[in-house]
């Protein structure tokens, strides 16, 4: 497989509860050596959606992975490897003792558990009980299952929650190097500043509907055209003149100081300089991808 390649497609997902929707027309794509970001809010659709997808859950639309749906697959861990929280053992299994006996399910050997406990660093944990571990190192069992079988594609439903730093950036880290391996790779989360240096692609589910599909890159382009420029000037009638003049739009927020958009800082300072306007100050706020999100998820709840 080729970075780019379709690994998973989900088509017109949709899950209602009575005359409750709680996905509609959901759609996305995974690709090989990507990660895509999944982001919403708490209640978002996020986790139904991933259920639905792996047919874990009854609802409408299909998902196919590697072109065939999940239960069509003689091995399905051997295609889609998935974390969805939590560790399905016995608490007082040890940590290889329980990789082992999923591994026997999966048709995977000890040795692969022995090689996944070293990649995921939990090779000086394998003896411990389920009921020791940290939650960040729960999370490595977790990601460690998932990889029994050497699947292409890998699905994690909120793995950063509750994590300490060290933890968010091992995870970062370790889920680039499975994309950079070939690996399509999807992450559902509500920490829109973390899919700023993990996620290639973004999808955005505000409310059980897509709202927006893009490459980061794009996503933050975007963003950046909300950019806000703060000043302050002795004269801001002239300067709302100016800014309007170039496609602007000048925002007094009291006394000197005023809200700038659609201008950046430089042009800002250009326009007053040739114009006569004095300036007092001039800082510009760029838009974090976690900003741009809650713009397009807020103009969504006013459409619906």
């Amino acid at each position: 497989m080729l970075k780019g390649d379709v690994l998973t497609e989900a088509r017109g997902l949709r899950r209602s509860f009575g005359s409750r929707t709680i996905l509609d027309d959901v759609s996305l794509t995974l690709r090989a050596g990507e990660v895509t970001g999944f982001v919403g809010a708490n209640g978002a659709g996020k986790t139904t959606t991933i259920r639905l997808m792996l047919g874990l859950i009854r609802g409408e639309g299909e998902t196919l992975f590697l072109g065939r749906p999940l239960y069509e697959w003689g091995s399905p861990s051997a295609v889609v490897g998935a974390v969805l929280g939590g560790i399905a053992g016995h608490p007082r299994h040890r940590v290889r003792s329980h990789l082992r006996m999923v591994a026997a399910g999966c048709g995977a050997s000890d040795v692969r558990v022995d090689e996944l406990l070293e990649t995921v660093g939990l090779t000086g944990a394998a003896r411990l009980r389920l009921s020791q571990l940290s939650l960040g190192m729960k999370q490595r069992v977790g990601i460690a299952q998932a990889l029994l079988g050497n699947p292409p594609i890998l699905v994690l439903d909120e793995p950063g929650n509750g994590l300490d730093p060290h933890a968010i950036r091992w995870l970062r880290d370790f889920l680039r190097t499975q994309a950079a391996e070939g690996r399509a790779v999807m992450v559902s989360s509500h920490l829109l500043g973390e899919m700023e240096q993990l996620a290639d692609r973004v999808v955005v589910l505000s409310r059980g509907r897509v709202v927006a599909s893009a490459p980061v890159e794009e996503m933050l382009s975007h963003a950046v055209s909300r950019r806000v420029v703060t000043v302050q000037s002795p004269d801001l009638p002239g300067l709302a003149r100016l800014v309007q003049e170039q496609g602007g739009r000048l925002e007094p927020t009291g006394g000197p100081s005023a809200h700038i958009t659609g201008l950046d800082r430089i042009r800002i300072s250009s326009l007053a300089a040739d114009g006569g306007v004095a300036l007092y100050w001039l800082s510009e706020a760029m838009p974090s991808l976690e900003d741009f999100y809650l713009t397009i998820a807020e103009e969504e709840f006013k459409i619906s």
